[in-house]
């Protein structure tokens, strides 16, 4: 298909090209790359968290006839400063507005101006997250000549990089492949602390949130912890296991734990309702309460909140997207019967 460049397969897949960095349309006209350095993604914006940048010739994200001046002009200042944290503020002083310039990137890419510039700004952070590099190697490879460079951007996310005198407490991060997409994994020397897909809502807040509870700054290392929570993922999606024994901290209010440790003793290839849950709870009118807490959960699977869901059978909602959450309610049903 790739080396064919057959048009049957555009907006199909997009090909990451490790070796530049770069990700493409199947019909790219530059030299195909090499079979191993290729990696395969559904969407764009999958391509866009594993820290490939578009390419410039075929531009993936949309026909190169098509982009408006404005929409040109922002893709070029996203990729002259990735890590860039963008605001509706920073497209006023650009003289654009805020209104125009979401619905043309969402006509364009699928997706708006501010999802497009946080995927990028993640994919910077990812990119060192996934391989599992060592700082100073993420270091030089993302360009930057100085050590401060590359702090300075790393830090945006994932917390200034400690020096031996800081004192700082470092938690440990990786990223792991599943069948619905790609998983970042935080832990401390003793437990799991955050387990969520690499494109959830407000997971940028949600990494800031856990930094700033524990003072910590974050690292790419697979520790023991997260050796076993992957090799515990990959047994949950085979079928095998369908339940984990990773340690796990929960990291909130009296009441959002209360309801965490709910969850966690709804029975696989079941549901609960969100009025359900909060009678379980002993408060039934709190039921927005409990929802609410339940969307707060960092542990996805792990701590089952997508088996929350409406009183009338309705899937409800889901930060990682619900068709994820209809495919593992289904995966536990199917995985249950098989093994009774």
């Amino acid at each position: 298909m790739l080396i064919e460049k057959n048009r049957a397969y555009e907006g199909v897949f997009y090909v990451g090209v490790k070796s530049t960095g770069i990700f493409c349309r199947p019909t790219c006209p530059a030299k195909k790359p090499k079979k191993e350095n290729c990696e395969f993604f559904a969407q764009a914006k999958e391509a866009l968290l594993a820290s490939f940048r578009p390419c410039k010739r075929c531009r993936p994200l949309s026909a190169p006839s098509s982009l408006s001046p404005e929409v040109k002009t922002l893709v070029d200042a996203i990729e002259k400063n990735p890590e860039k944290k963008w605001t509706d503020k920073d497209l006023d002083a650009l003289s654009f507005s805020a209104n125009t310039t979401r619905r043309q990137f969402k006509k364009q890419f699928g997706m708006t101006f501010i999802e497009y510039a946080r995927s990028r700004r993640m994919g910077m952070a990812f990119k060192h997250i996934r391989s599992g590099e060592a700082i100073i190697d993420a270091q030089l490879e993302s360009g930057y000549d100085s050590s401060n460079g590359f702090r300075d951007a790393f830090a945006k996310i994932m917390g200034a990089v400690p020096t031996k005198s800081t004192g700082v407490k470092l938690l440990y991060s990786a990223w792991i492949d599943t069948r619905l997409g790609a998983m970042l994994a935080i832990a401390d020397d003793e437990a799991l602390l955050l387990l969520e897909f690499v494109d959830r809502r407000g997971l940028e807040k949600e990494i800031e949130r856990l930094r700033n509870k524990l003072q910590a700054a974050i690292v790419p290392e697979r520790t023991a912890i997260i050796l076993q929570i992957e090799e515990e993922l990959h047994a949950y999606f085979r079928g095998d296991k369908l339940s984990f024994s990773t340690p796990i901290r929960l990291l909130g209010t009296p009441f959002q734990q209360r309801v965490w440790r709910e969850l966690q003793q709804i029975p696989v290839g079941t549901t609960l309702s969100y009025k359900g849950l909060a009678a379980k709870l002993e408060h039934p009118t709190a039921i927005r309460a409990a929802a609410r807490a339940n969307g707060a959960n960092q542990l996805a699977i792990v701590v089952p909140c997508h088996r929350v869901i409406q009183t009338d059978g309705g899937l409800g909602g889901y930060a990682g997207g619900l068709p994820r959450k209809d495919w593992l309610l289904q995966h536990e049903k199917e995985a249950k019967l098989k093994r009774t």
